[in-house]
């Protein structure tokens, strides 16, 4: 029923969520350069007069080669190795820590693609509305207004199994069953159809953005767990010893956070969405019902005034 483009929308979500996911690398560390070394000390002002005179050209030349050094270092940054950040915590995490980061990596992934390709989806499903609007409601009759709609579109397959099941009603079992239950049945069959196909995936959505927060507090429950380790191991508190398993820790709440929140969102917004786009579908096949079950009951009516004259 539907054509999209899956291939797109999947490289879409993979180039979003690696940005993303850059993002999440902290910036550069910069400290302050190191001042200048003191000039040494003066001279002890006891010294001999000659020695002082001496001495004074040489400490006026090294304060005048000090001082565009000391101008340059005033207000500048040493950019420093930032060992806290993502890019640490992939190098020096263990296997949990990386299976765990690569788990929310692939959900995120799998989110950005769902939300896409429904997107597209509920587009198009909104604009084929519009057209059928337009163009079949003024065909002559049901099978011309079919002809009108494009290959693909649920309105077109729900008018095609409406006019389908008024000819395909004779039959030793299926003419037990009257016309317009008949029809009634099929049209809301291919309703039914058409919902579960903008409901693809949904469940997804409803899974990630439930169970993304539990995986990123497993991270960071074994991000704590490795600082307890340290400090046990080296026997001290230090802020270096605790700083690295703490800083995955913390990386690890908030890839969980980051991964559910758009998902959740995602999910309440499309299910609004498609809301929408059912209410138009369902009034789409209401009509074709009517104008079904009226035309056969029209022609049904001709086929029997017609007999009636032939047998008087």
């Amino acid at each position: 029923m539907f054509k999209n483009t899956r291939l797109s929308a999947m490289l879409a979500a993979v180039l979003f969520s690696v940005t993303a996911a850059g993002a999440l690398v902290s910036a550069p560390a910069f400290a302050d350069a190191p001042a200048a070394p003191a000039t040494e000390a003066a001279a002890p002002v006891d010294a001999a007069a000659p020695a002082a005179d001496a001495a004074a050209p040489a400490v006026d030349a090294a304060a005048a080669d000090a001082a565009p050094a000391s101008d340059v270092a005033v207000g500048e940054k040493e950019e420093v190795h930032n060992p806290y950040g993502v890019e640490a915590m992939w190098e020096e995490g263990d296997f949990v820590t990386k299976s765990t980061f690569i788990i929310l990596s692939i959900m995120s992934m799998g989110s950005w693609y769902i939300l896409i390709t429904k997107l597209i989806d509920q587009a198009k499903i909104m604009k084929q509305s519009k057209e059928a609007q337009a163009k079949f409601w003024k065909s002559s009759s049901i099978a011309a207004g079919s002809a009108t709609l494009k290959e693909g579109s649920p309105f077109r397959f729900i008018a095609e199994t409406g006019t389908k099941a008024t000819q395909h009603h004779d039959g030793a079992l299926l003419e037990q069953i009257d016309l317009s239950t008949w029809v009634t049945m099929s049209i809301q069959r291919a309703v039914d159809k058409v919902q579960s196909r903008l409901q693809d995936g949904l469940s997804f959505l409803a899974t990630v953005g439930s169970t993304s927060p539990f995986i990123g507090l497993f991270g960071t429950v074994w991000g704590i767990y490795n600082a307890l380790t340290a400090i046990g191991m080296s026997g001290n508190a230090s802020i270096d010893k605790v700083a690295g398993p703490v800083g995955e820790a913390l990386i690890m709440t908030a890839f969980g956070l980051f991964v559910a929140v758009p998902a959740v969102l995602g999910y309440n917004w499309l299910v609004r969405r498609n809301k929408t786009a059912m209410e138009d579908v369902r009034s789409f096949s209401a009509d074709v019902h009517s104008v079904l079950i009226s035309g056969a009951m029209s022609t049904s009516e001709a086929g029997r005034a017609a007999g009636a004259k032939k047998i008087g």
